[in-house]
């Protein structure tokens, strides 16, 4: 399913457009000023609440635009995924022992509740 600026609540659809306009003007080796993203916006025949293109301009003059990009895009450091199977068959050398998964049991745990509903039938 796909969405349109159309779509979009006020806020959504000024951030999109604010955020298009300063991607633009970095792509063009362009400042990114208020003025600048104003332009770009009312070119395109938007209009976004004033305080939107001042703030992306003000981000933008403290951070750089590049780096921004390469910490929201990284990949988090959440444990990933085990090693995939090797391919069947092929001599791959030494194949390595299989180990055998051991299922615990789980452990009965006492959670003290004691005789919490009046009888204590042990159910």
């Amino acid at each position: 399913m796909s969405y349109g600026m159309a779509d979009l609540s006020k806020v959504e659809h000024d951030e999109a457009c604010v955020t298009y306009a300063s991607l633009i003007l970095k792509d063009a080796g362009a400042e990114i000023t208020a003025d600048k993203i104003n332009e770009l916006i009312a070119n395109s025949g938007n209009e976004v609440e004033s305080y939107w293109p001042m703030l992306f301009a003000q981000l933008f003059e403290k951070n750089d635009i590049d780096e921004l990009i390469k910490n929201t895009t990284a990949p988090g450091s959440g444990g990933g995924g085990g090693g995939g199977a090797a391919a069947a068959g092929g001599d791959a050398g030494e194949a390595a022992p299989e180990k055998e998964e051991e299922k615990a049991e789980p452990a009965a745990v006492d959670m003290g509740g004691g005789d919490l509903f009046g009888d204590d039938d042990g159910y």
